[in-house]
């Protein structure tokens, strides 16, 4: 059976070159083995990364679609139903006795390199108004000794003796079809064309070496927690020296001691004792911007919600900004001096709060009637 690249990156048959890329994309920043080392993970990495380099190229995807196997290895696994065939590409070299198939020719040593991940944590505030922030980054860099080449100072690549360059070897095998021709990456260059007798000794021929560096990140106003910011070239430079992936930074908002996020807008709680929530009061409140007077109205029951219009998040992709909704909740004292409790008695008789919770249908009781006092009926 041939190798199921689409399901490996989980997308059909019809999918189109963006679709692709964005699967993979996906799973590579959660399978990636500088953030997932679990063994399982790398060995699906492996699988993600083979699927995505096949059904990119379009070549290797029309073999896919006619049921072969472009990176089949010959016997039993290639996707081709006879044995000694390593693809469709060995089917077609059956038939035609190899005359008429083009090479491939060899394959380029510098290749685009892994996207990498890092994590940035985060204050409320920085991610309500944004921050510059200097990160420390370790990735695969550009062999400073061989500029990418891998070779030792004053040395060259040569061309391989086993394939002659072409990146591919041929065997001829004769079967009920006649003379068959198979061609296969040579495995003495690995399809380059070329070998390093002399390796760069500080990368060892790879062209890249791992190193840590500094950079800037700018993160925007009204990020919020689990987005990632995007550095285009910043990831990994790939071997031979190829073009660098991607860098993200995954924003990680740590959790205030005051307000909590939603979105664009915030929510905090504050407690009231019962006479500042009967008669009214002013509170001073800590916002983003300072402290702002808050003014509680006489009557205001445990539960309320007082709004703060635009005192929350900055939009991250849009004018304006989010609320603060303060919640209020309204404190019984539960120890009273002689004085205190007298005082109280007196004001329940005043209010003619002393007899005990009707039972009656339609309510008139003491809970009934205190609940009207505070709403003002």
């Amino acid at each position: 059976m041939a190798t199921d690249y689409y399901g490996a990156l989980g997308v059909s048959r019809g999918a189109s070159n963006e679709e692709i890329k964005r699967a993979y994309r996906k799973l590579v920043r959660d399978l990636h083995p500088d953030v997932n080392p679990d063994p399982v993970a790398q060995e699906r990495f492996k699988q993600v990364a083979t699927a995505y380099e096949v059904l990119r190229d379009p070549q290797k995807r029309q073999i896919v679609d006619l049921g072969g196997d472009p990176l089949g290895n010959g016997g039993a696994g290639g996707g081709s139903p006879y044995p000694g065939f390593s693809g469709f590409g060995d089917i077609m070299d059956a038939f035609f006795g190899g005359a008429g198939g083009a090479s491939r020719g060899p394959r380029n040593r510098a290749r685009t390199g892994a996207d990498a991940l890092i994590r940035l944590d985060l204050d409320l505030v920085e991610t309500a108004f944004g921050a510059t922030k200097e990160l420390t980054v370790e990735t695969a860099v550009l062999c400073t000794a061989c500029t990418g080449a891998g070779t030792a100072p004053g040395t060259h690549p040569q061309t391989c003796t086993t394939c002659n360059g072409v990146g591919e070897v041929q065997s001829v095998q004769r079967s009920f079809l006649g003379q068959v021709i198979t061609k296969r990456a040579c495995p003495a260059c690995g399809g380059i064309g070329q070998v390093i007798p002399d390796p760069c000794p500080q990368c060892g021929g790879d062209g890249r070496v791992r190193s840590r560096r500094s950079l800037s990140v700018k993160v925007p106003a009204g990020v919020e927690d689990g987005m990632r910011i995007r550095l285009s070239g910043q990831g990994e430079v790939g071997p031979g020296g190829g073009p660098a992936g991607d860098l993200y930074v995954e924003i990680h908002e740590r959790d205030h001691d005051i307000f909590t996020r939603e979105g664009a807008d915030l929510h905090c709680r504050v407690s009231l004792p019962m006479t500042a929530a009967a008669l009214g009061t002013t509170l001073s409140l800590t916002t983003l911007d300072g402290e702002q007077e808050i003014e509680v109205r006489p009557g205001t029951q445990s539960g309320s919600t007082l709004t703060l219009r635009a005192a929350g998040i900055p939009m991250l992709r849009a004018t304006g900004r989010g609320h603060l909704y303060v919640h209020v909740e309204v404190l019984t004292p539960t120890r009273l001096d002689p004085e205190q409790e007298e005082i109280l008695r007196k004001l329940a008789a005043l209010r003619d709060e002393e007899r005990p919770v009707s039972t009656r249908a339609g309510g008139g009781g003491l809970f009934s009637r205190v609940r009207d006092a505070f709403n003002g009926r």
